[in-house]
């Protein structure tokens, strides 16, 4: 079964959307789209009557909500409505919220139990960059998470700050699906792209497709490839 991501354009790159209960990873440097991407995701499952979850560790709901308000697909509304549970890590409120779900195994028996006594369907993390403040292993500890993320039945999103696209990390050779967003500085100006680079159980093609930014939000143009 598939869920559509809620970027127009881009479930036709993956056989018309993302295998569902599946953990995948959006890569990419500042700016490129990866927050908008994510709140897209969480905007279309929370308009089909999904269980959603926005977990962050650097930004509180209010500042998300105005990032997102220049957009006109909804994430603001759905997020005031209460249609999707937000938790920040990094404030005492949020402490106090995933305390609730045990004490022992740290944070990742706290989110994974969190997804599953609260029935999450869809679920996006930020970022694997901040994670380095929870764990004090990070290459031996991050295996473990990602390991139980992929055990839950949620579809996640998780995001991952990368500027060097031919560095790949744990996170990469863990998801299901990666997907890589890119923008680069050309003669012309800024060129932005994205690309599936891997996507267990769907056929992909790895080019590189153009997006563009309107008030709608991203969208991806399937039929138009860029040269890197």
């Amino acid at each position: 079964m598939r869920v559509s991501s809620g970027v127009p354009g881009f479930d036709e790159l993956v056989q018309g959307g993302l295998l569902k209960d599946r953990l995948y990873v959006v890569s990419g440097p500042p700016g490129s789209g990866k927050t908008t991407f994510s709140s897209q995701f969480i905007t279309q499952g929370a308009k089909a009557g999904e269980n959603c979850l926005y977990v962050t560790m650097h930004e509180t709901k209010e500042e998300l909500m105005q990032d997102m308000s220049g957009y006109d697909f909804g994430f603001d509304q759905v997020m005031a409505s209460g249609k999707v549970q937000f938790l920040n890590l990094m404030t005492d409120g949020g402490k106090r919220t995933i305390t609730q779900f045990g004490t022992e195994g740290g944070l990742t028996n706290r989110i994974v139990a969190f997804l599953e006594q609260q029935d999450i369907d869809r679920a996006v993390i930020d970022s694997t960059m901040l994670l380095q403040h929870f764990f004090n292993d990070m290459a031996d500890e991050i295996t473990g998470f990602l390991s139980a993320l992929k055990q839950t039945g949620t579809t996640i999103v998780l995001i991952s700050e990368m500027t060097d696209p031919s560095s790949y990390a744990d996170e990469h050779y863990l998801a299901h699906g990666v997907i890589f967003f890119h923008n680069y500085l050309e003669k012309g100006g800024m060129t932005r792209g994205v690309q599936v680079i891997k996507m267990r159980g769907t056929a992909i093609d790895c080019d590189i497709r153009a997006i563009d930014f309107s008030d709608r939000g991203l969208r991806v143009r399937p039929e138009q490839k860029v040269e890197a």
